[in-house]
């Protein structure tokens, strides 16, 4: 990924993510899906712009279906954000960078 963006994996995503003590973004994606490929960047500039306020991550849900399967994505891109463990929003489809750096911060 890069430096402000880290992989998660099933097997990982309750220590990672439900356990964090900062807010998190959870991108689900894949990397064959188009709109994916496309908010990349955008999630990037997110993630280095609130870099130590908020963790950023992405779940590749044909290699983590079990953690796809548990939160319903049926379909992707879906950004899901996560505080103290519990999910408070979610958004499906590309979305702009300004939205996503919205929702991260209103978590702050």
């Amino acid at each position: 990924m890069s430096e402000h963006v880290a992989e998660v994996t099933d097997a990982a995503f309750e220590a990672e993510v439900l356990q964090s003590a900062v807010p998190v973004l959870v991108d689900f994606w894949a990397p064959w899906c188009g709109p994916c490929r496309m908010l990349g960047p955008r999630v990037e500039k997110v993630a280095a712009a609130l870099a130590g306020k908020v963790k950023v991550v992405k779940l590749n849900v044909d290699e983590n279906t079990e953690t796809a399967g548990n939160y319903g994505i049926r379909s992707i891109p879906t950004l899901l954000w996560f505080k103290g463990g519990e999910l408070v929003d979610q958004v499906v489809g590309l979305q702009d960078e300004d939205t996503l750096k919205a929702k991260c911060e209103a978590l702050l």
